[in-house]
């Protein structure tokens, strides 16, 4: 059976430096997305968004592992464009203001109508909130700046700035959506050693 570490494929992506902000050209690649709003630490919506995206991409990896392709590969990790129609709403606090898109990057070889068919095995098997709102979508980023985050969630603050003040030192603009990958287990690892990609579309 083939076994592919598409985190190590994309080393480049998904292995920044925590010491010090790096350039990337994202390619496109295909996601599994539901959009949502509010507080993620409180909103039910971001919950059962997070519950369905791994319920389907685990549905479509065992779909490869078992069938005629008997290919192996981990499912990657969760991340999640974020914004507000009121830009203060970040820095104000007022998390209920906060827009998302979580989404999981699939392979190539994950097509609509495997999605469709790995929707309907989901849906038999569990009554998920949330899984009529996924789509499979393709996304750009293009040219981004991008550093590794330790630490919890609340303390990203520094590290964001430091990722804005690297992209207008360079004579840049920040475009796009502020976007965060989540390499770490939350459930279990400690906040102090959550490890977080903070990238950011530049032009």
């Amino acid at each position: 059976m083939e076994k592919i570490d598409f985190m190590k494929q994309l080393k480049h992506l998904y292995g920044p430096s925590a010491k010090k902000v790096e350039i990337v050209d994202v390619p496109e690649m295909n996601f599994l997305m539901i959009d949502g709003e509010g507080d993620p630490n409180t909103s039910q919506a971001f919950k059962d968004a997070v519950e369905a995206l791994f319920s389907l991409s685990y549905t479509l990896k065992f779909m490869f592992k078992k069938g005629q392709m008997a290919v192996d590969y981990g499912v990657l990790p969760l991340q999640a464009l974020w914004w507000s129609d009121d830009l203060s709403a970040f820095s104000t606090g007022n998390k209920d203001a906060w827009k998302w898109t979580v989404m999981v990057m699939q392979p190539d070889f994950v097509t609509p109508v495997l999605v469709d068919v790995a929707t309907k095995e989901v849906q038999r098997k569990k009554k998920l909130a949330s899984l009529s709102l996924t789509r499979f979508q393709a996304f750009k980023e293009g040219k981004a700046a991008q550093i590794l985050h330790i630490g919890p969630f609340s303390e990203e603050g520094p590290t964001i700035e430091k990722v804005h003040s690297f992209i207008e030192n360079s004579g840049s603009q920040r475009i796009g959506k502020h976007h965060e990958i989540y390499l770490s287990d939350i459930r279990r690892a400690a906040p102090e050693k959550w490890k977080t990609i903070v990238r950011q579309p530049m032009s």
